[in-house]
Order: C-alpha cells, then structure tokens, then sequence
C-alpha cells in the first residue's frame, strides 16, 4: 500500500467515526429508571397524575398572561435531535406549578448540554438556584430520562445521588431545534411540578 494511501486510512477512518458518533443516542451508564433511589422511582410512577393536577392548579388560578406563557410551553409535538444538535449553549427558564403558589414563571437564565463520556449532561450555569444531571435513552423514543440534583449559587455543584434531598428525576422533551422541555414530576421543594423551558 502506497505511504500516502495508510495516511488516508486513519483520516477517513476518524471522519467516519466521527459522522456515527453524531448519531448516536444520548447513552449513559446504569438502566433508567431502575436504578434510581425508590422514593424517585415513586416519584416518575406519578409522573402523568402530578402532572396534570399541577397543570390544572396552574390554569386555574395562575394570572392570564403566565397561563398563556404556560400553554405556549406545553405546545409543540415531541421529536429527536442528535446529541450533538442538542450540546451547547441554551436559554432557559423554570416554571413551577402548584404547591405553594398555582404558578411562578422565573426569568431566563443560562443553560448548557455538554457530553462527559457517560452521556449528554445539562447544567444550569446562572441563577440563584442551579441544577444539573445526565440524560438518559428510553424505549419510548418521544423523551429522554432524567437524573439531576439541585442546588444553590455559590455551592459545589452536585449530582444525583448526593444528597436524596437535592435529587431531580424527569423527562426531556424535544419539540424542535430550538426548544426543548424538562419535565420534573413532585419537586422536593415548593412546587408539584417543575418546567425547565429550554430556548435558543
């Protein structure tokens, strides 16, 4: 074989991998949701009940202009995105429903997906409450699993598993190249259920 042709081999080889690598899953280690702590695995089993109640508490006695933000949120129909479509800079905003108050819309703040080796992970790099975790594949290819912690500006960010108090479980839903849906079923904290609205 000619010496430029073995350079060739290695370089088409890399760009190969490199257009199956932007294919794949958003894979991470350990099966979703089984190996969650119980009490999260409770939390997902309550998943569409929660959702629903707190979506009606929301409706019910949120201001109009924030119940109209909310069903502009929860338009949209699920689709796929690559992990690499889905890495990088992203706006992003929590709304919390029911609990303490029917509804409570946050500012945007900023969020970022990277892959870590052991999947797509999401943190939310500003505000005073901060989060992140690593997404998961599903059988049911319209969302992606979720197992994050929260916490507090200004502490070492922290990951599921922790602290049981600081954990987040949940789904993501992608609705397009531009926004995607994090769904937090029974928050430890405040409300019934968490939205984190991710816009670019």
């Amino acid at each position: 074989m000619p010496l430029n042709a073995r350079k060739a081999v290695p370089v088409a080889l890399a760009a190969m991998l490199a257009v199956a690598t932007a294919a794949l899953p958003a894979r991470a280690d350990g099966t979703f949701p089984t190996s969650l702590a119980t009490e999260d695995q409770q939390r997902l089993e309550a998943f569409e009940t929660a959702r629903a109640e707190a979506i009606a508490e929301a409706r019910t006695g949120g201001s109009p202009e924030d119940v109209s933000v909310l069903d502009e949120v929860l338009s949209g129909r699920p689709t796929t995105m690559t992990p690499a479509e889905m890495a990088g800079i992203w706006r992003c905003r929590t709304i919390k429903l029911g609990g303490l108050l029917p509804l409570t819309i946050y500012r945007d703040f900023k969020c970022r997906i990277t892959d870590d080796g052991a999947g797509l992970r999401l943190e939310k790099l500003t505000g005073s409450q901060r989060t992140g975790g690593t997404f998961y594949d599903l059988a049911d290819e319209t969302r992606l699993g979720y197992a994050g912690a929260g916490w507090v500006a200004g502490e070492a960010p922290m990951r599921y598993g922790t602290d049981p108090e600081r954990n987040q479980v949940g789904y993501l839903v992608v609705l397009g190249p531009e926004r995607m849906r994090l769904e937090l079923p029974l928050p430890q904290f405040e409300s019934k259920f968490d939205i984190l609205d991710l816009r670019r």
